[in-house]
């Protein structure tokens, strides 16, 4: 909805109304991905696409049913299907749209403001619509537990900038659309070692964006992390120092060097990351806290780095390190507390604990 909402904000300030069509799903070679959309407004204007032309027709009359009932609809476009084969869909892929009327209008603004916001659709027909920000939510399904796992699942998928199709654990049977508008968080990497190539993967997997730095170029190499989004030559403190960061990123050092160790992390613990760690014995870990010391940290800001880095399960290999030290990430992200979930009691999804109910 990025690309349309600048028109769809000029709609809502002239009051206009609008039905708004959302890619919600999509299989095999379909053209538009989840999230890609399409409006119309009540005199005909059509803007943005869900299928780069071929079923956009189709899309463009559901949204004028649904602006004369006013009630949002769920439809299907594939191969297979003779009514999606005629308005053209011969790409061999299958979409799911979902249309309903204009969305709350903080949504709009969010999203063209470049805000980070999720918007979460129950697709049970009742229209029900959530706005979720990174501090605070608006909307209601009527049914607290609901809400609850609704808005828990949106804020982790608006974390993670992923956008899809949710099942409502309190509901069984009950699905719900969730759009993400945000960046992905960024996993930065420091030290080009074998050991990077795993947490390089692992981050790619949980979604990061992965960038790998270091100061070597003969070991900087995208040929050697195919995997990560980019690969820097520089000095990593005067990288970090430079780049863009907030609240999500997380800061892995594997340099395992004091003279790119020290600088970097005399950057990093004074910037708000979400997360730093560095690779090295418990003695490197004490050398590092004494020089850092003199260096004019403070024990507030020492005591944000996690070191020696991931959790204790017992790695060897770096492969094993790498989930050791994804597994901190993820632990820190949502309020784990690293134990084996046959020793804890309470919620299994921290974010549940609100009511008192267990996921």
């Amino acid at each position: 909805m990025r690309e349309i909402a600048s028109r769809l904000e000029a709609w809502s300030r002239a009051g206009v109304r609008y039905a708004l069509a959302t890619v919600i799903g999509a299989v095999g070679s379909a053209p538009r991905r989840p999230g890609a959309a399409m409006a119309v407004s009540e005199d005909g204007e059509a803007v943005g696409s869900v299928s780069g032309g071929c079923v956009e027709g189709a899309v463009y009359e559901l949204c004028r049913e649904v602006l004369r009932t006013g009630s949002a609809v769920r439809e299907s476009f594939g191969y297979s299907d003779d009514t999606a084969f005629a308005v053209g869909l011969t790409c061999g892929g299958t979409i799911e749209v979902f249309v309903q009327p204009a969305p709350p209008a903080q949504v709009v603004e969010a999203v063209s403001a470049s805000s980070p916001v999720a918007v979460a659709h129950v697709l049970d027909g009742s229209g029900a619509t959530f706005v979720i920000l990174p501090d605070g939510h608006h909307g209601s399904s009527g049914t607290a537990a609901v809400d609850t796992a609704v808005v828990a699942e949106a804020r982790a998928m608006l974390d993670g900038g992923a956008t899809g199709i949710r099942s409502v654990r309190r509901r069984p049977g009950l699905e719900v659309f969730i759009a993400s508008y945000a960046t992905r968080p960024r996993l930065l990497v420091f030290g080009a070692i074998d050991y990077a190539g795993p947490v390089v993967r692992l981050g790619r997997f949980l979604g990061y964006r992965v960038t790998v730095c270091d100061a070597r170029p003969v070991f900087a190499t995208p040929a050697r992390f195919p995997d990560a989004d980019e690969v820097v030559v520089d000095w990593p403190h005067r990288y970090l120092a430079s780049t863009e960061i907030d609240s999500r990123t997380a800061v892995v050092i594997l340099t395992h060097d004091a003279k790119f160790d020290l600088p970097l992390l005399e950057v990093a613990l004074r910037l708000p990351v979400g997360y730093v760690g560095a690779m090295g014995s418990r003695r490197t870990h004490a050398e590092r806290l004494e020089r850092l010391r003199e260096a004019g940290l403070t024990d507030a800001e020492l005591a944000r780095l996690h070191s020696p880095i991931g959790l204790d399960l017992g790695a060897r290999t770096p492969e094993e390190t790498a989930v050791a030290i994804i597994a901190e990430i993820v632990a820190g992200r949502r309020g784990g507390g690293a134990l084996p979930l046959g020793r804890t009691s309470g919620p299994i999804h921290h974010d549940y604990a609100a009511d008192g109910r267990g996921a």
